[in-house]
């Protein structure tokens, strides 16, 4: 990997743009094996050069530019993570074009919004119900020239601009700056479908990789040149994935982009020696090797108990002596296993978000895969904060990255100044602004900062692009030696809020005692206290009163409101207090489940039942209760995964609910909301 001394960052920060990249590792050595592909029907993994690849890049680019992409101009990027996503990245980063990724799950309604933002020249889809989505609205946007459907190899792309001289991809490269915009890169939420892009700059994420690599690079430059290899299983069209991206690039690492749902079988083909993933793989491997234990005995049980503490201990322990080494050896058989889930090699796991518990940070380091945590937002292109092997704290996410500063507010809010900071909102010059504090930006990020300046994470305040920033005036001496931020008062998040804490965290904690798991389908019945507003029944003349049917409806619309929530049925008649059936939208629940970093393989059953989903619900329906009086506010309701559609007799063609239908049709699911009152 080169001399230790030296950082692959420092040549990284001096090119133009990201197109460079390629080009400078292909000229460097054309024959080293920089990507990994799938290929096949049985999985196998193939080695790429990049000489290859940089001609590979050059034929899609050529194609743009025959397809009229011109500098400036937005190109929308709508799959999953495969090779092709990478070619096509950096094809339009190359022609000085800019990037516009969404993940394929993205509702057609999020599509509509971010082409109407965006007013892209050319469309790369993945998927038949995306492709005609984007492609239906050529009519309405004249700009929008091209739509692609994202097949292997993009050979409709790649035939446009075969003839074409590759002096219009090497002029056009050659004119980059780092300071053109690069991607605009539109974060996952449900809590709003119209986010707003963050605009990154060439310079931005490249200092941004730069900063991730040289801070991991004490660990990476033990191994033998060439052999260093990550699996990517964070989404590349969210900012830690592109970070992620061009760290590998940067830093000379072999990349395997691994499929959705097939990350286990990736892992064991793959054999990496970097993993880079979210906090819930990490969990899920823990979880089933302890219930692996438990299902042989409670004496294995026992043993991986004490295998965990003497991992953990041993990560703890500052002095790694001949004792500890020895008591550490004893349980190598059952660390063994953890290393084979993931190929057996690994030599480094870099780990997104910062929502690894601190037991279980410590005992993958200490089984030998060491664990560092790494924090960001869009708006910093991914990353301002991370743990690296010197100096690191387990449970944390470390210090800030070099050249940028890190905070807390008296609220607990994140702040972050200098770095890799974004240059504003794609078309909001206002919301550009007030993502601001005196040069702070505002992360939506919940963590405290200690005395050393190591970051810990206590959450998700909100997506900061979501909306603009909590109007606030800076007061001095809060926290530390940084200024404070003055919000609006508040005690605390409503449950189930993004506010309300970590996903990872509120896992470990098990579920509230409010959730328990329902019928066979995989979805889930909640009971609730009751928290009910007082005016609609009162402090009014009756006539002016509204009846109980209304006061329902409105309860119903107001759940709806949600983009998580589809449908929603509140049953009252003949009922000793009032229940509701609630179903959700399918792709919202996609997005549900990449925000929350649930596994890729999860089905929709799964989780519709999952007891963070259930808390956010469970919140909604406390805000709903606080409209209607105490004997009409929902005091228990079942989720279900599937919406209700008129094919199953459950909808008139108007989209009004059957309701005797569904009473019928989920009568054992209502029956069970009453067996015990809450």
């Amino acid at each position: 990997m080169g001399e230790a001394s030296v950082t692959p960052g420092t040549r990284a920060r001096r090119l133009s743009g990201l197109g460079e990249l390629v080009y400078e590792v292909a000229t460097a050595d054309a024959h080293a094996q920089t990507w990994s592909v799938v290929s096949g029907e049985d999985g196998d993994w193939e080695r790429v050069t990049a000489g290859a690849f940089a001609t590979d890049v050059s034929g899609v680019a050529k194609g743009l530019v025959a397809a009229g992409v011109g500098e400036g101009d937005r190109v929308l990027l709508v799959a999953d993570n495969h090779h092709d996503w990478v070619r096509v990245a950096f094809a339009v980063w190359t022609v000085r074009a800019i990037l516009v990724p969404l993940p394929a799950v993205a509702s057609a309604e999020r599509l509509a919004h971010v082409v109407r933002s965006t007013r892209p020249a050319a469309a790369v889809v993945e998927g038949r119900r995306a492709h005609r989505v984007v492609a239906g609205m050529q009519r309405e946007l004249p700009d929008l020239g091209r739509v692609w459907r994202l097949t292997p190899g993009l050979p409709e792309v790649v035939s446009l601009g075969a003839y074409m001289d590759a002096s219009a991809v090497r002029f056009r490269r050659e004119a980059a700056s780092s300071e053109d915009a690069a991607v605009i890169a539109f974060p996952m939420s449900t809590v709003s479908r119209t986010m707003r892009g963050a605009v990154l700059t060439h310079g931005a994420l490249l200092a941004a990789g730069a900063d991730v690599i040289d801070r991991m690079w004490p660990r990476l430059s033990a191994l033998e040149p060439g052999a260093a290899s990550a699996l990517l299983d964070e989404p590349l069209s969210q900012a830690q994935g592109l970070a992620s991206l061009v760290a590998c690039v940067v830093g000379r690492v072999r990349v395997g982009v691994g499929r959705p749902g097939s990350l286990r079988a990736s892992l064991m083909g793959f054999r990496p020696t970097v993993v880079v993933c979210g906090a819930s793989l990490l969990i899920s491997v823990y979880d089933a090797q302890r219930s692996a234990a438990k299902s042989t005995g409670w004496d294995s049980l026992g043993t991986f108990n004490a295998s965990v503490d003497a991992a953990v201990q041993f990560d703890r322990s500052p002095k790694k002596g001949a004792w500890r080494r020895l008591s550490r050896s004893m349980y190598d058989w059952s660390f063994s296993k953890v290393r084979e889930v993931f190929g057996g090699r690994v030599h480094l796991i870099v780990c997104w978000g910062g929502a690894l518990p601190e037991k279980l940070d410590a005992f993958y380091t200490g089984v030998g895969m060491p664990v560092m945590q790494v924090l960001g937002c869009a708006e910093t292109a991914g990353v301002f904060a991370a743990n690296g092997p010197e100096g690191r704290v387990a449970g944390s996410v470390g210090s800030a990255l070099p050249g940028r500063e890190v905070w807390a507010s008296r609220e607990g809010e994140l702040f972050v100044r200098g770095g890799a900071v974004f240059s504003g909102y794609w078309d909001d010059a206002e919301g550009s602004r007030s993502a601001f504090r005196e040069g702070w930006l505002a992360t939506g990020v919940a963590a405290e900062v200690d005395g050393d300046g190591v970051v810990w994470p206590r959450g998700r305040e909100r997506v900061q692009s979501a909306s603009a920033a909590v109007p606030g005036r800076f007061v001095a001496g809060s926290v530390g030696s940084g200024p404070g931020v003055r919000g609006p008062a508040q005690v605390g998040p409503a449950p189930g809020s993004e506010a309300s804490g970590g996903a990872v965290e509120r896992r470990a904690a098990g579920p509230s005692p409010a959730v328990g798991q329902g019928a066979s389908d995989g979805a889930a019945t909640v009971e609730l206290p009751v928290v009910a507003g007082s005016g609609a029944g009162g402090g009014a003349a009756a006539a002016a009163e509204p009846s109980d049917g209304e006061l329902v409806a409105g309860l119903e619309a107001r759940l709806r409101a949600h983009p998580l929530i589809s449908q929603v049925m509140v049953i009252v008649e003949g009922r000793p207090f009032a229940s509701a059936l609630v179903t959700l939208v399918r792709d919202q629940l996609e997005y549900w489940r990449l925000v929350n970093g649930r596994p890729l393989s999860m089905a929709a059953e799964e989780i519709a039942g999952d007891p963070d989903l259930l808390r956010e619900v469970q919140g909604l329906v406390y805000e709903a209760n606080r409209s209607v009086p105490r004997r009409l506010a929902v005091r228990s309701f079942h989720v279900l995964a599937e919406e209700f559609t008129a094919q199953s007799g459950l909808v008139l063609a108007s989209g009004e609910l059957r309701r005797e239908a569904v009473l019928r049709a989920f009568s054992e699911e209502i029956e069970g909301l009453y067996r015990s009152r809450p």
